[in-house]
């Protein structure tokens, strides 16, 4: 049993699916963002970054989704959700992992959130610096699935595809959404039709991009 600490829609999000798909068993406790829970001194001795996910393993906090979703694939092998040691896709699965953590997710922060990377007079222009650098990767990953897909380690689905429609989500009311892309756009169809996205949905009580 593990536990997750997570914020409906937030980073948490796929590390909560993939615990889903993995068929991890899990506890949840509901990080209220709006009221600060994050920057409670409690969860800051978890997590001193103040931020979702932390997840509870062996009982000690790990944080930051990309490692757990490493982690998570590694301590479930049988599951096939990422590639061994060894395997010859498992170079493609952690660059895109990284590729995605690196590159897209800095971007949507700054996307989000672009009075913390710039002052308020040139607020705009950090935006959409920022929408750039999302559809420039957009660009780059549509190439990969278009050449090398369906998805992003070929014919099969990974962990790392759970990260990327994710962001795809994120992007849901930018200028021009992921889902433009129509490799992209397959992808996310795929992984919204699975039953773990849509139990995902049921205990966040999401209802947007469904």
């Amino acid at each position: 049993m593990v536990t997750l600490y997570y914020s409906p829609g937030s980073a948490s999000m796929v590390v909560h699916l993939a615990l889903l798909e993995l068929g991890v068993p899990h506890e949840l406790r509901l990080v209220d963002m709006e009221a600060r829970a994050h920057k409670d001194p409690e969860y800051l001795r978890l997590n001193p970054n103040g931020l979702v996910p932390t997840l509870i393993v062996d009982g000690a906090p790990v944080f930051e989704c990309a490692a757990l979703l490493l982690l998570l694939g590694e301590r479930h092998p049988d599951a096939g959700l990422a590639p061994a040691v060894g395997d010859p896709k498992r170079a493609q699965y952690l660059q895109w992992m990284v590729h995605l953590t690196n590159t897209l997710m800095p971007a949507f922060r700054q996307w989000f959130y672009p009075q913390d990377f710039a002052p308020i007079d040139v607020e705009a222009q950090s935006k959409a610096a920022a929408t750039s650098r999302i559809e420039a990767a957009w660009e780059r990953i549509e190439n990969q699935l278009s050449n090398h897909g369906p998805y992003l380690l070929g014919a099969e689905l990974s962990l790392v595809d759970l990260l990327l429609v994710m962001l795809m989500r994120w992007s849901r009311n930018m200028p021009k959404p992921a889902y433009s892309w129509p490799a992209l756009a397959l992808v996310a169809a795929s992984v919204k039709q699975r039953p773990a996205w849509r139990e995902l949905y049921r205990v966040e009580q999401l209802t947007d991009w469904a």
